[in-house]
């Protein structure tokens, strides 16, 4: 038995076959899955950056120049449409208040608990550089070495060491700020 290649799927699928997108997608989808729910924040913001980058990467798959290598080149598209994403949203909350600790002041320390801690490391990953978020995700959600950031993003090692050591330091910050409150 034969197994299709992703260059298989993207020749045939270049030549007008959707069931061989939808196979290159279902194979592709899950891997950043994970990497955008931590880039935008939520599972339901991370299906729609997807489904913009699946769309997109279907519209431009003819620029592809190395099809054995799909997988990274859609994870170009999908970290370029969730730092869109992330910018957009930065402007936009910039006209609104969305914690309500700042309307209306902290009277007391909440208890906190895992989901809280959770919530308060996503709400400090929103707050740093995209750049600085997409290494940390890469390294630490995600485990990748540096060798294989450096290989899917096209940034240099020492570049993306940078970013992951200035990242840390900013959620560190950021994360004792939460907690004084």
């Amino acid at each position: 038995m034969s197994t299709v290649t992703d260059a298989d799927l993207v020749a045939a699928s270049i030549a007008g076959n959707l069931d061989a997108f939808a196979e290159l997608s279902r194979r592709h989808r899950g891997t950043y899955t994970r990497f955008a729910v931590r880039m935008v924040g939520s599972h339901d913001e991370a299906e729609d950056v997807l489904q913009l980058a699946f769309i997109r990467a279907y519209r431009a798959l003819e620029q592809c120049r190395e099809p054995s290598r799909f997988g990274a080149w859609v994870y170009q598209i999908v970290a370029n449409e969730c730092r869109t994403f992330v910018t957009r949203r930065a402007r936009r909350d910039r006209h609104f208040v969305r914690d309500e600790l700042h309307l209306h002041g902290a009277a007391m320390a909440p208890v906190v608990d895992a989901r809280d801690t959770l919530e308060d490391v996503q709400y400090a990953l929103d707050r740093i550089e995209v750049d600085q978020r997409e290494a940390f995700v890469m390294k630490y959600v995600e485990e990748l070495s540096y060798e294989e950031m450096a290989e899917l993003t096209g940034v240099g090692i020492s570049a993306l060491k940078m970013r992951v050591k200035r990242a840390c330091a900013r959620l560190r910050v950021l994360l004792e700020e939460v907690h004084d409150v």
